[in-house]
């Protein structure tokens, strides 16, 4: 699948499966807290638990998930891309008016940490987040080495799909940080709720969480297929056809069981932007940096006395540094937030 040096699949593609399978895990903590908004919106003071939330959109992901193929999802891919347009305009628009309003919260935009070395650290999870947040490409690629031509497919795919992200990310990430500095949470959606109560009107509240509660089953049932893939693979027989006994039964069994295993870690450590900090450091940046470059190099051979090669080995060693030190500082924030937080809490 993978063009470049025999032992690249052997680290390509354990990397990806990990990114794919962090990033059901992230989406299914995210559901889960959009529905467990929405229970509040309804019944304010309510006293289910965010685990409960996760579990059942853990049950309605199992039926989501017996979806055959990546060309299966190509209707739910168009359908998350509204979803997506949708509740980010909304959140901007949110944003814009609670910040604008006569009870906005205090703007505070200085680097967050109480000593210096709580914001060097807090710098560098920050861009493990910012690498998973604008790493989204990894699903056309994987797409577009399915069937030939790869290059053509491949660029349209990520033209689209950093668009999308320029556009949604940007206006989000701009508006949000406008209305609320450095007390944005891991998720935007949490600041529009303080003490189990909207801040914002209930709504706009509702649309944002339900649009985003959709699209966070298009996302996850995509991310997982690749772990599906991988388990088919071992699994099933490819004598059979595709809706045999044969390979419908361990098709059923171990989807299901990937997404159980998905949400009991999404239920047990449910800290959305260290898990998506963990994502970046150990996935993104080296798969969309590194790699890259390194594989450059080995494929095409430029010559060591050109710009090219030394480019190259630049941001492969620039990013690889970078990468390893992300990944100190997201186990690091996790591991603070552990003092703070049990396992299946209540957040």
């Amino acid at each position: 699948m993978h063009a470049g040096p025999g032992w690249g699949r052997f680290y390509i593609g354990p990397i990806q499966f990990l990114v794919c399978f962090g990033a059901v895990v992230a989406c299914t903590l995210l559901a889960g807290q959009s529905m467990k908004a929405i229970y509040l919106i309804a019944n304010p003071g309510g006293t289910i638990k965010l685990y409960v939330f996760v579990a059942i959109f853990g049950v309605f992901m199992m039926i989501l998930a017996q979806m055959p193929s990546f060309h299966s999802l190509r209707h739910v891919n168009l359908i998350s891309l509204v979803l997506c347009l949708a509740y980010s305009f909304c959140a901007v628009a949110a944003c814009i008016y609670l910040g604008s309003s006569k009870g906005a919260p205090e703007k505070d935009y200085s680097i967050a940490g109480a000593n210096t070395r709580d914001r060097v650290f807090g710098v560098f999870n920050a861009i493990a987040v910012i690498a998973t947040t604008y790493g989204n490409g990894i699903i056309p690629e994987i797409q577009a080495t399915v069937a030939a031509p790869v290059t053509g497919k491949m660029f349209k795919g990520l033209c689209l799909c950093y668009a999308v992200v320029v556009t949604t990310f940007f206006s989000v990430a701009i508006s949000g940080y406008w209305a609320f500095g450095n007390q944005s949470q891991g998720t935007l959606l949490s600041n529009f709720m303080v003490g189990g109560r909207a801040v914002i009107p209930e709504w706009l509240l509702l649309i944002i969480e339900l649009f985003t509660l959709l699209q966070l089953s298009a996302v996850a049932v995509v991310y997982l297929q690749p772990t599906n893939e991988v388990l088919e693979g071992l699994l099933s027989d490819p004598k059979a056809g595709q809706y045999a006994a044969r390979n419908v039964a361990p098709r059923v069994l171990s989807r299901t069981a990937a997404v159980a295993l998905g949400t009991t870690i999404a239920a047990m450590v449910p800290f959305f932007g260290d898990m998506n900090a963990l994502i970046g450091a150990f996935g993104f940046l080296p798969l969309d940096f590194a790699v890259p470059a390194v594989f450059y190099n080995v494929t095409f051979k430029p010559s060591k006395k050109g710009s090219v090669f030394w480019l190259n080995t630049t941001i492969a060693v620039v990013f690889s540094a970078l990468a390893v030190v992300a990944s100190v500082a997201a186990v690091r924030q996790i591991i603070l937030d552990a003092n703070s937080y049990k396992l299946f809490a209540n957040v």
